[in-house]
């Protein structure tokens, strides 16, 4: 591993001025940087410890739930406001990594986590992602953990996390500070397809960081699942994973919100079984449904294929969990 400088920083503001020089990193709970650091992926000239900042609160707002970029995921997901208004997180979380990992991986190092292909991380092979121009070996390679939603003929892999596609359910958005102000952005809008840029994950700019999340109220919290189906029980990531949280009345589906993961380049929102769900009653054959019109646009490659079956399988399920007819 390159020798590097290590820096404490002390205020967002230094934070912001440190990384606008090029070959600086921030570091929080570093699950995911220190990997790429040993796998010589990334080679930093300089780390920015931010972990003394004041950003570690979960807290109520007028609309919503706060929640600090510095929180851990494991603070998070046994979190009482979390577990009352938002258990939907607090499940996806509980199924992400593993013990050890979420008593350190932070809310915005989650968000910001690339993706575990492994021909990302073998840098003998072509990786676009990792290598702008050098191709794609997953294309052609063994290709099971990888997408069948917004691929490009650049970039098949999928992002990792389970927290994130929750979020996307949720509508949280993202709080962002950088050298212009601060601002928001819709978290279904944070990260990127791959298209011809699969080495961009996302749209914060280099000068940038994530101060948090916010997640607006809604009545979801009696009814909301989290399906991960994977290889094992523990430490593994998703084949396929669904967030959904429903508003029900009666047996009617006021309004619905649901997210894959294991899928795409960034966590997947079903918009379309959304509205087709809205004002149905809560039935299987109505969630069979939903899940078809989900499947729109899903292109398999040779070795996931099983997940053009899978997936539609696992959000009838999710769906029937989450209203209670399971």
């Amino acid at each position: 591993m390159k020798q590097f400088q290590y820096t404490k920083a002390t205020s967002p503001q230094g934070v912001l001025e440190a990384i606008s020089k090029p070959g600086t990193k921030i570091i929080a709970g570093g699950t995911n940087l220190v990997d790429h650091m040993k796998h010589g992926l990334i080679a930093p000239d300089k780390l920015v410890d931010i972990n003394h900042l004041p950003l570690k609160g979960i807290t109520p707002t007028k609309s919503g739930l706060h929640i600090g970029t510095l929180a851990l995921n494991s603070v998070v997901s046994e979190n009482a406001l979390v577990l009352q208004k938002q258990p939907l997180l607090s499940m996806a979380l509980k199924a992400g990594a593993s013990p050890q990992l979420r008593n350190m991986a932070t809310v915005g190092g989650n968000i910001m986590q690339r993706t575990r292909c492994t021909y990302f991380y073998d840098t003998i092979m072509p990786c676009n992602k990792r290598e702008p121009g050098t191709g794609c070996g997953a294309m052609e390679g063994y290709n099971r953990m990888h997408a069948i939603f917004g691929a490009s003929g650049q970039c098949i892999a999928v992002h990792p996390s389970d927290m994130c596609v929750a979020l996307a359910a949720l509508d949280a958005q993202v709080i962002i500070t950088g050298k212009k102000g601060e601002k928001r952005m819709p978290f279904t809008d944070f990260h990127r397809l791959p298209d011809d840029h699969p080495e961009l994950d996302n749209h914060l700019a280099k000068d940038e960081m994530i101060l948090g999340v916010e997640i607006p109220d809604n009545n979801f919290a009696k009814n909301s699942y989290y399906l991960k189906v994977r290889d094992r029980q523990s430490y593994a990531f998703a084949l396929v994973s669904v967030a959904v949280g429903l508003d029900l009345s009666g047996g009617t589906i006021r309004s619905a919100r649901l997210a894959m993961g294991g899928v795409a380049h960034k966590p997947w929102r079903l918009f379309e079984a959304e509205k087709f769900l809205a004002g149905k009653t809560a039935t299987e054959d109505n969630f069979k449904q939903a899940a078809q019109l989900a499947m729109q646009g899903a292109k398999a490659y040779e070795y996931n294929a099983f997940k053009l079956k899978l997936a539609p399988a696992a959000i009838t399920e999710a769906l029937k969990h989450a209203s209670g007819i399971v």
